[in-house]
């Protein structure tokens, strides 16, 4: 599984910026893909996810109503739309693959949000 996350950077609070995640090495339009973050000191924890079709998306409470996970299978990217970023949105961005095949991307995006 390769997953190459990019699209992060510094963005004011209220700004908006969209992750994106190319995938190889599996068959992504049967995989359910996710995004994760990590934020310094902290565990990483579930942002987002999207089954194989994208008819079903979950998100945490964090981010509800704020960032939108899609999916386009003809080039095989995940994306991550993130709007009214706060600066507790701040964190290294991973994508992930959530079965059939599990994997998460190596280096991540990373995401400050400046007050």
């Amino acid at each position: 599984v390769q997953l190459m996350e990019s699209g992060g950077g510094l963005v004011q609070a209220g700004g908006s910026l969209r992750l994106a995640c190319a995938a190889s090495g599996i068959i992504f339009s049967v995989n359910t893909m996710g995004w994760y973050r990590q934020a310094p000191g902290k565990q990483r924890e579930f942002v987002a996810r999207i089954t194989y079709g994208g008819s079903t998306r979950n998100y945490a409470d964090s981010v509800k109503g704020r960032f939108t996970i899609s999916r386009d299978n003809a080039k095989n990217t995940v994306y991550l739309q993130m709007n009214s970023l706060k600066p507790e949105d701040t964190a290294v961005y991973y994508c992930h693959a959530l079965g059939p095949d599990f994997g998460s991307g190596g280096q991540g995006t990373e995401v400050t949000v400046s007050s």
